[in-house]
């Protein structure tokens, strides 16, 4: 990114997806703890955000800044337009440039939210961002076998299923398989 300071953002009819900014605190915090307990193995539900203080996420916001200039990620807040709640987040890896153009998608929404569509509608909205702000050609999503909800998300975010790839990642001392999703710019 040539830009000083990252600040595409998106908006659909309910939400907003953007970079956080550091007045963002407040809302950021509440969304985590906000968290139910974990429903499944992928969600962490509540975590312990006792070292996450105002300061701490002043360093974050700055980081996720620095990712942005130097094209390593993107990072997005996800926040509700009526109340500005945030709902969770989406970002982009670079993965290859040149030739390429080539990224992946993360994804979360805080497990209170679930079952609205908003993760549907974040990543659809940031997917948009990537491809006409961010110049990526290509964006995939890894994602582990047994994760329905996660496949479901890619799914109706416009993303298909592409293939399993073998000894993908290195996670939990093992070598795994991972689904891949893939969606490709028009």
């Amino acid at each position: 990114m040539e830009t000083e300071n990252f600040t595409a953002r998106s908006e659909t009819k309910r939400l907003i997806v953007r970079p956080l900014a550091p007045g963002d605190y407040a809302e950021w915090l509440e969304g985590f703890n906000g968290r139910s307990p974990s429903r499944h193995a992928y969600d962490p539900g509540r975590l312990d955000m006792a070292g996450c203080t105002e300061p701490w996420f002043s360093e974050l916001v700055d980081n996720h800044q620095r990712l942005a200039k130097e094209d390593i990620a993107h990072v997005f807040g996800v926040f509700r337009k009526e109340d500005g709640r945030h709902l969770g987040m989406v970002d982009f890896s670079t993965l290859a440039r040149q030739e390429f153009q080539w990224g992946r998608v993360g994804y979360t929404i805080h497990n209170q939210y679930w079952q609205q569509g908003y993760g549907k509608e974040a990543v659809k909205e940031a997917l948009h961002i990537a491809f006409t702000e961010l110049g990526f050609h290509r964006i995939e999503a890894h994602i582990n076998l047994d994760n329905e909800a996660s496949a479901r998300l890619a799914e109706g975010a416009g993303m298909a299923f592409e293939c399993v790839r073998k000894a993908f990642i290195f996670e939990g001392g093992e070598w795994i398989d991972h689904l891949i999703y893939f969606i490709q710019r028009d």
